[in-house]
């Protein structure tokens, strides 16, 4: 724990986080959903069904400029997981002028059946006509055992998805830990990082350090390798990235301070911790401080 002194200097450090650049294929305001701050909740959280309002309120305070949302995953019976829940949490969340993004996690063993719960998720309007801001697709399983099989259907259904949504729509692509890939190569040995850039507009790298980086040098280090990792794999797309910390429980002030320190030192789009109802309370003061912070734009 830095002493009070030290988290000046710290704050201090993070006044300097929030480069943003905009690039990419569509236009820089279809990017603002992952943008600045975001938080995440996935359909297991006993917080899902919370309060639609008391929740969009808490995110406001805290400076949440996004809020991240599982709309299913291929367990799951339905297309849409408790779609009037999802109804009520994007009215509220929009009513506070936070941004919300779907999000699924797909099996790649029935590609139809991604593709029909992914544009459920796109295609989803709440009973006062409200929709997301936004889609990602949670790209992690490893139902498909082979990797080249994986990669192929991967990408048939990335294709069939960006076809279905057309060329101005903002497409995210939730990808595993970069670091975490090279570290376990049999995971998913050539994930392609190249083909995806062709596809999607934003990677969000689930950059979870708290599996391996222990102390404000070895995380920093480990958030900078994944965004380069990227930039390296797709030859300069020049594609936005959010990059996703944590395991949040995991994460004390000291962790999220150096995390902060390491995305803003990177440029990169957008940061959050995964996930919010495991955000500790410590952290959350540094959070809103890097999400109001200036966006003068520096190199990792």
């Amino acid at each position: 724990m830095p002493s009070r002194l030290g988290l000046v200097a710290v704050l201090s450090a993070l006044s300097l986080v929030g480069a943003f650049p905009a690039a990419g294929r569509v236009d820089a305001a279809d990017f603002e959903p992952y943008a600045g701050l975001g938080t995440w909740i996935d359909i297991y959280s006993a917080g899902f069904r919370a309060d639609p309002n008391g929740l969009a309120a808490s995110l406001a305070r805290r400076g949440v400029q996004t809020l991240f949302v599982e709309t299913g995953n291929f367990r799951q019976r339905a297309d849409l997981f408790h779609p009037q829940q999802l109804g009520r949490l994007i009215e509220a969340a929009h009513a506070r002028d936070i941004a919300v993004v779907a999000w699924y996690l797909p099996s790649l063993t029935n590609v139809a059946r991604d593709l029909r719960r992914s544009l459920a998720a796109v295609r989803f309007t709440s009973m006062g006509g409200d929709g997301f801001d936004s889609f990602a697709l949670d790209i992690e399983s490893s139902a498909v055992s082979n990797a080249a099989e994986r990669n192929r259907r991967l990408l048939a259904l990335s294709a069939r998805l960006r076809a279905a949504v057309g060329p101005d729509y903002a497409l995210g692509a939730i990808i595993p830990s970069p670091v975490g890939m090279q570290l376990l190569p049999r995971y998913w040995p050539h994930f392609p990082y190249a083909a995806l850039a062709r596809t999607y507009d934003v990677f969000l790298p689930m950059a979870y350090f708290s599996y391996r980086a222990h102390g404000g040098a070895a995380i920093a280090r480990y958030v900078r390798t994944s965004v380069a990792i990227i930039r390296t794999q797709t030859m300069g797309a020049g594609l936005p990235i959010h990059v996703i910390g944590g395991l949040a429980n995991a994460t004390t002030k000291t962790g999220a301070a150096a995390f902060l320190r390491a995305v803003g030192a990177c440029g990169v789009e957008g940061f959050s911790l995964y996930d919010y109802f495991a955000t500790r309370p410590s952290v959350w003061p540094l959070l809103k401080r890097a999400a109001l912070a200036s966006r003068s734009v520096s190199s990792c």
